[in-house]
């Protein structure tokens, strides 16, 4: 089995290049959020207003997704045996919930102005949602260099796409509208945005959930885990086995294995914690041995 202190010293690497990407994906957020208000404001575009709040949204995010970090690197004690971690999931659990409601707000003002298209300054939207876009990619960029298995920094990464795509909504509407005055393609391409971001914010909303409901991680099968104990020669029966997430990217298992009567139960063990380290990927595991002849005297 793996060194625990192996262990933590590489999620202590995780966190704290987790915590770099997210630091700097904030300060240009909030940024550039600031100058798309002034610029949504100024040509009276609701597809850069619309990005300008869902960047709003990006920025408290991400603030409090680096918070979450922080947080998390805590070191356990006695009342929380797994220390902090799992303030990991409700930022993101909050992070997949604004993706929906700013997505609501969008669709119902793009329908408004769908009903009354106002006037719109598209030479000076364009400019913007190009400088936006560029700033979009870069911050996409350094999320990406974050440990994507973090449901986290994911969640934040998926915030900054529907940032992209809000930017790309309002080049191609600013084009429309300068071509050829079709003052639809404003509210049009803010509604298309909004589906995309809201289909992105029940997916980390459903993670989430899954994760504080202690599912088990959706690429690993309890079946196919059990399968393979009963593989090991030794091994005759398998039972309460659980499997279980604690953060994203930090699964627990435990199961209970009852061995023939002649076997070598710190042999089995080894046995049982090598396959599930290399076959499953398991570092976090409980697994409680006893012999046949034990359990049929009691």
């Amino acid at each position: 089995m793996m060194d625990p202190n192996h262990l933590n010293y590489h999620g202590q690497l995780e966190d704290n290049k987790n915590k770099n990407a997210l630091k700097w994906a904030f300060i240009f957020i909030t940024s550039f959020m600031l100058v798309e208000v002034v610029g949504g404001l100024i040509t009276n575009s609701l597809a850069l207003l619309s990005d300008a709040g869902h960047m709003l949204t990006d920025s408290l995010s991400l603030g409090f997704s680096l918070f979450a970090i922080i947080i998390g690197q805590k070191e356990a004690n006695s009342k929380k045996t797994y220390g902090y971690r799992r303030i990991e999931i409700f930022a993101a659990l909050l992070n997949g919930m604004t993706l929906i409601g700013i997505a609501i707000i969008i669709v119902i003002e793009a329908i408004h102005r769908i009903t009354k298209p106002p006037e719109i300054a598209s030479m000076g939207m364009l400019i913007v949602a190009v400088i936006g876009l560029l700033v979009n990619i870069a911050v996409a960029l350094i999320l990406n260099k974050g440990n994507e298995d973090n449901l986290n920094v994911r969640s934040a990464f998926l915030h900054v796409l529907g940032d992209m795509l809000g930017s790309v909504g309002a080049i191609t509407a600013a084009i429309l509208i300068l071509l050829f005055g079709w003052k639809l393609a404003d509210p049009i391409a803010s509604m298309i945005v909004a589906i995309v971001i809201s289909t992105s914010g029940f997916r980390v909303v459903r993670e989430s959930f899954n994760i504080f409901m202690e599912a088990a991680p959706k690429e690993l099968s309890t079946l196919m885990i059990k399968e393979k104990l009963l593989t090991i020669e030794e091994v005759q029966e398998v039972a309460d086995l659980h499997l279980w997430m604690i953060t994203s990217d930090y699964p627990s298992f435990t199961c209970h294995v009852i061995v023939s009567q002649d076997a070598d139960e710190q042999v089995v063990l080894r046995k049982i914690q090598k396959m599930l380290h290399d076959d499953f990927s398991l570092h976090h595991m409980t697994i409680q041995i006893e012999k046949r002849n034990n359990l049929q005297s009691l």
